[in-house]
């Protein structure tokens, strides 16, 4: 319940008045309540938008867009040709982690785990946070695969766990670098959004690594659980079943985890995809408009802690928080401020909101409802 002060309707053998109220049947929410809390998540949406338009403000008020729109028309071809080639091989770039996981496991082409991703791409930008993507990208695998659920669920976890861990220790690099130039503002939600990202990514190794025995924990309640009132049954085939789907699932994540070769070709694919094609996009971007970064070499680590916001749900998939947190952390280390508004945003356009408008495609031929129905 969510602590809503509305009553359970009562049913038609209870008079009103009568004192009694008869409970939802099923363990449904009554009417009252599922509105309450529809309403609940309509204002917070809005709020979260709200939240997003008021970040790209942030972003946008410095910037006079007559002459940055003049400024971009004269970048030469071949740099405009360079950030084409650096996108394109990011995306190779992007594809190439779930490839990776994936065919350690299951026989998979490219052209499925870039479906994959673009996928879990676009559910990151139509709900709250990444966590929300990489939630579904199971099913997202086993719809696209011939992985068994347990391996959909290992494969998924594992890819939060390396991409969170990743992320994480990166992102702490930027703030041990160029803690002393941010704000303070800017650097502790920085820092909360860097934790979580450690945090994260060694819960999920480990309880992937060790899911084994939370399922043996589980499978000890199933006789407790049969005498649960109406659900106790199911509860009990479910809490069975679950030792089991564990031992399977941490066999895989364990396995999976432990070869050199799936782990260093997917931390390559990670630092391609988040450091090395975007910082050198960014590089072209900064030097074609007149500005610079010093030492350039480390553009690919400030731009990992300025875009880590995007893992608190904040704004569906980061949206303006991650560009004001971007632009904030290049003005603190000396890029001008109307030149470092632009080059976040175009470097967001090309290496975020590009592949999840490109999601939609693969997206738009998937039942969701079925997908999230799928029986396991």
């Amino acid at each position: 319940m969510t602590g809503d002060d509305e009553e359970t309707p009562v049913s038609g053998a209870d008079a009103p008045g009568s004192g009694e109220e008869t409970p939802a049947s099923g363990g449904e929410a009554a009417p009252g309540e599922a509105s309450g809390r529809s309403r609940r998540s309509r204002a917070l949406s809005v709020l979260q938008w709200v939240l997003a338009l008021g970040a790209f403000w942030y972003v946008a008020r410095d910037v006079d867009w007559t002459a940055t729109a003049a400024d971009l028309a004269s970048v030469s071809p071949a740099v405009v040709v360079a950030i084409a080639a650096v996108t394109t091989l990011e995306f190779g770039s992007r594809f190439s982690t779930w490839y990776v996981l994936l065919n350690g496991r299951v026989d998979t082409s490219l052209a499925t785990t870039a479906r994959v991703d673009l996928v879990v791409k676009f559910i990151n930008h139509v709900i709250p946070s990444k966590a929300s993507g990489h939630s579904v990208a199971p099913l997202v695998l086993g719809h696209y695969t011939d992985a068994e659920w347990t391996e959909a669920v290992s494969i998924a976890g594992l890819n939060t766990g390396l991409y969170a861990t990743l992320y994480g220790v990166t992102a702490l690099a930027g703030v041990a670098l160029f803690a002393a130039r941010l704000s303070r503002g800017w650097l502790v939600v920085i820092l909360l959004s860097t934790a979580v990202y450690l945090l994260a990514g060694a819960l999920v190794v480990l309880a992937g690594r060790r899911m084994d025995i939370a399922g043996r924990v589980v499978g000890r309640l199933e006789r407790s659980l049969a005498r649960v009132p109406r659900v106790g049954d199911r509860l009990a085939d479910v809490a069975g079943a679950v030792p089991s789907f564990t031992d399977e699932s941490a066999g895989v994540f364990r396995e999976l985890s432990a070869r050199p070769l799936v782990v260093g070709l997917y931390a390559l694919g990670w630092a391609g995809t988040l450091m090395v094609f975007p910082g050198l996009r960014v590089w072209l971007l900064l030097t074609a408009l007149g500005g610079s970064f010093t030492p350039a070499v480390l553009l690919p680590v400030v731009l990992v802690m300025a875009y880590s916001v995007t893992v608190l749900p904040l704004t569906p998939g980061g949206v303006g928080v991650a560009e004001a947190s971007a632009t904030a952390v290049f003005v603190s280390l000396g890029v001008a401020p109307e030149l470092a508004a632009v080059v976040v945003l175009v470097d967001r356009t090309l290496g975020v909101y590009l592949p999840a408008v490109l999601g939609w495609v693969p997206m738009a031929r998937l039942d969701l409802s079925e997908l999230l129905a799928r029986d396991v």
